[in-house]
């Protein structure tokens, strides 16, 4: 059973003092599995991305290629807000279905950097828009837009902000993911989703937003966090997850998780059937300089 699913939200070490994975793991843990394909997307670069393609290739896993957008909901250029303030920045999974998909991802990535870093490389809804193509589009975890909009403003703001996404990344390229990771936040957004889904056709897919390979690896992963937020491990204020449930788990497991919503694996495997992105290795990739 764990053949028929695939991780379509999976976090490495590129994932600066975020992610504890080496790429080769993340991969080898997916061919043990059975599983024909994996993604990679980490929080805002593609630095880990080349490393990646070689090493699923080589397994004989489809690689797919993706990246974890911070969207900001004003523009990328504004800077005037205090780093505590930065509520307005929303996740965003973007997966390539094809090599001009592959390249909106680079570029979106640059921009990020160059244009909208601001504690975080941000872009926004602008840049997004004008390059979307051959982008599949999820929702992310619980700092995700439809997320936010469900907890904080309610369902119907929930729905409009789906459909504004969906809008983007066309009818069949925009869904929403179940996660499940025994938070409370998490169980709510399960049963909103499943009505957003049904009233609006926008599909679902299981995820389980890996940041660490083994279950037993979540306390080394903790120290990680307070190397990335300079806290010392005993402050009971410190950033943490409150949760140990964030592994790269056996499609088993997961199917456990939502024993009801067998569409939500499905779709998994339908997207990494979509997404074919063959890169061209040896030739010299750089920009034209006139």
């Amino acid at each position: 059973m764990s053949g028929e699913f695939v991780h379509l939200h999976a976090h490495s070490d590129y994932s600066l003092l975020d992610g504890s994975i080496k790429v080769t793991s993340l991969v080898d843990r997916a061919k043990e599995l059975g599983m024909p394909a994996v993604a990679l997307t980490d929080h805002g670069n593609m630095f880990g991305m080349i490393h990646f393609y070689r090493a699923a290739k080589k397994a004989g896993i489809k690689p797919i290629l993706g990246l974890e957008a911070y969207v900001t909901r004003g523009s990328r250029h504004d800077r005037s807000r205090k780093q505590g303030e930065l509520s307005n920045v929303d996740h965003l999974i973007l997966l390539a279905q094809t090599v001009e998909g592959y390249k909106n991802l680079i570029y979106l990535s640059s921009v990020a950097y160059t244009e909208g870093f601001y504690y975080k490389p941000r872009i926004d809804m602008e840049v997004l828009q004008d390059h979307c193509e051959g982008l599949i589009g999820t929702s992310a975890c619980l700092r995700g837009a439809v997320a936010q909009a469900a907890l904080n403003s309610g369902y119907d703001e929930a729905v409009k902000t789906a459909e504004i996404y969906r809008s983007l990344f066309g009818r069949d390229g925009y869904y929403l993911e179940l996660q499940d990771h025994g938070l409370q936040p998490q169980k709510q957004l399960v049963q909103i989703y499943r009505k957003i889904s049904k009233e609006t056709g926008i599909p679902l897919i299981a995820t389980n937003d890996v940041h660490y390979l083994n279950k037993e690896d979540a306390e080394a992963h903790d120290i990680l966090l307070c190397l990335q937020t300079g806290s010392d491990i005993d402050d009971p204020r410190r950033f943490r997850f409150t949760t140990k449930e964030l592994y790269f788990k056996t499609g088993d497991e997961m199917r456990q998780l939502f024993p009801d919503d067998p569409e939500a694996f499905e779709n998994t495997l339908k997207i990494a059937d979509e997404c074919n992105v063959e890169l061209q290795e040896g030739d010299l990739q750089l920009p034209k300089f006139p």
